[in-house]
């Protein structure tokens, strides 16, 4: 594989330290929404987060992973119905009375209404194989590593374009490859819920532990 000179733009170190802050303090006013407006996406911004996600270091270059755009009322009418059937089952029979307990300050149950409302899900997958240039194919290398770097991408790239997001993970998801059409070799990851927030939109009071908790220095 030929190499090329790396387009590494260099900052001063006030820079540095300016970006730094700047990028810190806006992914600390992020949030999961639930209470989604209908508000239509601007044109090309969606499309412009997804380009940044594919950016994403992954395994050998191999790109395991897959995003399905959904804009369609009827379809997401279908995943609401699958998810909600999902959560259903999981709240009363799956989960674990500690889980429950966790989850019981942040309010949520199996309605998920958002999934309906919000202007478009994305639905993530990861593969565990992909067709080569040259028509062969071939494994993929780390894809749950991979896939968890590109939607951390994509998540801090909607954030940053001003939009809400949810990180739904209904147990199992395997609806969502019959509904999108998915091959066997493709295996959901993650479904994110993207749209405006509700002008009133309330989130719960949850703190972060500090970071210096979390964090070593050898």
């Amino acid at each position: 594989m030929a190499k090329i000179p790396l387009n590494f733009q260099e900052k001063t170190e006030s820079d540095m330290l300016s970006c730094a802050l700047h990028v810190r303090d806006q992914l600390a006013l992020r949030r999961s929404v639930r209470d989604f407006s209908d508000r239509p996406l601007p044109e090309g911004v969606l499309e412009a987060c997804l380009e940044a996600a594919v950016t994403a270091p992954n395994g050998a270059n191999l790109q395991p992973w897959h995003f399905c755009l959904v804009r369609s009322a009827s379809i997401k009418r279908a995943i609401r119905l699958a998810a909600e059937e999902e959560e259903t089952e999981f709240y009363e029979s799956r989960a674990p009375d500690s889980w429950l307990q966790a989850l019981a300050p942040i309010g949520t149950d199996a309605q998920k209404p958002f999934l309906e409302k919000a202007p478009a899900l994305i639905a993530i997958f990861q593969k565990s194989e992909v067709t080569l240039d040259n028509g062969e194919k071939s494994r993929t290398y780390y894809p749950k590593e991979s896939v968890g770097l590109a939607t951390g991408f994509l998540i801090s790239a909607l954030h940053q374009a001003g939009l809400g997001t949810l990180t739904h993970t209904p147990s199992p998801m395997n609806f969502l490859t019959e509904i999108l059409e998915r091959p066997k070799s493709e295996k959901p990851f993650l479904l994110l819920v993207v749209g405006f927030p509700e002008k009133d939109c309330l989130v719960p009071d949850i703190k972060r532990r500090p970071a210096q908790k979390m964090i070593t220095e050898h």
